[in-house]
């Protein structure tokens, strides 16, 4: 999942981005208003963190923009004003939820979260399953065959994202696109890595495989017979 973070305090930007990105989230940060707004209007994320003060362009502005193009990506506002009037004029120009600075970085996470499931519109599942391969959202921890695997943030990512699109085919451009946080370049190899570094730990210690290659496709995540 993609997260948008407009902060221009390095210090703050640096914990949030490094938070966001243990939990297996992709992050994108800028630090200016400006370009926080170029970015929710050309591209697409499952949220966005707003901090109000920043330069060239304020996150209250870039809000309002984002809902005059009909930009629903769910917001939350990041302030140090915490009064409610302050929160009342954040949730009126268009955010979502609102956090008074300083914060404990589990409760960002957990309103991320909670932004996310109420977007899509479903709640989110706590664990994922795929044969005796199995994702515990909450704790962030892999098993097979009730074995515990130890898997890098990455890997995490491009796991969470085979098996929520388990049984269907996806291409590298797909994955290049919704697990790292550039477009696709054909030129590079590093889904190939990361999908054998992944099958050493999931698939290789076990007699049956779960990650299959479509040749000339992608790849695939299911539990064939």
């Amino acid at each position: 999942m993609k997260i948008l973070l407009a902060e221009d305090d390095a210090k703050t930007a640096s914990f949030v981005v490094k938070g966001l990105e243990q939990a297996a989230y992709i992050v994108e940060h800028c630090d200016n208003g400006q370009d926080a707004l170029s970015k929710a209007l050309n591209r697409k994320y499952d949220a966005a963190i707003m901090d109000i003060m920043m330069p060239g362009l304020d996150g209250l502005s870039v809000i309002g923009k984002m809902r005059g193009k009909n930009i629903k990506t769910p917001v939350i506002i990041l302030s140090a004003k915490g009064s409610v009037d302050d929160r009342i004029r954040g949730l009126q120009k268009g955010g979502d939820d609102y956090l008074v600075k300083p914060f404990a970085f589990s409760e960002l996470l957990a309103r991320v979260q909670a932004l996310v499931r109420r977007s899509s519109g479903s709640s989110e599942p706590s664990s994922l399953v795929v044969g005796d391969l199995t994702m515990d959202i909450l704790s962030r921890k892999v098993y097979r065959g009730g074995e515990r695997i130890d898997i890098q943030p990455l890997e995490y990512a491009l796991l969470e994202y085979l098996m929520r699109n388990a049984g269907r085919v996806v291409s590298k451009t797909m994955i290049m696109e919704n697990v790292w946080e550039y477009n696709f370049d054909p030129q590079t190899n590093v889904v190939e890595v990361r999908i054998c570094k992944l099958r050493d730990k999931i698939d290789k210690p076990f007699k049956k495989k779960l990650i299959h290659t479509a040749r000339g496709f992608g790849y695939v995540l299911e539990d064939k017979d």
